[in-house]
């Protein structure tokens, strides 16, 4: 009986190392992911080559929506600032990103215009703005617009200030790349890649 009880002894002596060497392991991978993170800083979107660059005037369009709303693009012309948002009811990372879109636009109220901006099929799109109920946002169809742009993927976002000028643009593939666009705009550049690298060369001339 007394070998029984020493060997039940030793096997929670054996358990609870292997739960505290677990704890330690669990505790170094947070810190190191905490580095890494601390590290990496904010990711901006991804901007692409082609198409008019940040700080240049953005291209005037006078565009109708598919609800038969006006549109204007390149400076809003009363006072706000301009989300142009490229996507397709084919897009299942747009789709994600819309509720992230409704949220910006609430938080910015009379301060930003949101505009939708798509190509093809009008009873497709229009199936679309009713299934993720986007009424509230003006949905243009023109490839020329997406061409000026040079919009290549989707995803694809631009913001433009209420003077007609390209703030910020670039791939946005989750909330952390669309919300960098009006982090870049803040900070008074074109993207957050850009802050990174001007940090890196106060940096190194310091």
């Amino acid at each position: 009986m007394t070998g029984m009880n020493e060997i039940l002894l030793a096997a929670v002596v054996i358990l609870w190392i292997v739960v505290i060497a677990l704890a330690l392991a669990v505790l170094a991978l947070v810190r190191q992911v905490g580095m890494l993170h601390e590290r990496l800083g904010p990711v901006g979107a991804l901007v692409l080559p082609g198409g008019p660059e940040a700080g240049s005037a953005a291209p005037d369009f006078t565009l109708e929506a598919i609800d038969g709303r006006t549109v204007r693009l390149g400076g809003s012309g009363d006072g706000r600032a301009t989300l142009l948002f490229f996507l397709s009811p084919s897009c299942p990372v747009c789709k994600s990103l819309l509720p992230v879109v409704k949220q910006i636009a609430r938080e910015s109220g009379d301060a930003l215009q949101v505009v939708l901006a798509s190509d093809g099929d009008h009873d497709e799109q229009a199936r679309m703005v009713a299934r993720e109920q986007l009424e509230m946002f003006p949905l243009v169809l023109s490839t020329p617009l997406g061409i000026a742009y040079q919009v290549s993927k989707l995803p694809h976002a631009v913001l433009i200030d209420a003077a007609g000028t390209i703030v910020a643009k670039g791939l946005v593939n989750n909330r952390e790349h669309l919300e960098s666009l009006f982090e870049a705009q803040r900070l008074g550049v074109a993207s957050l890649q850009d802050y990174k690298r001007l940090q890196a060369q106060a940096a190194s001339e310091n």
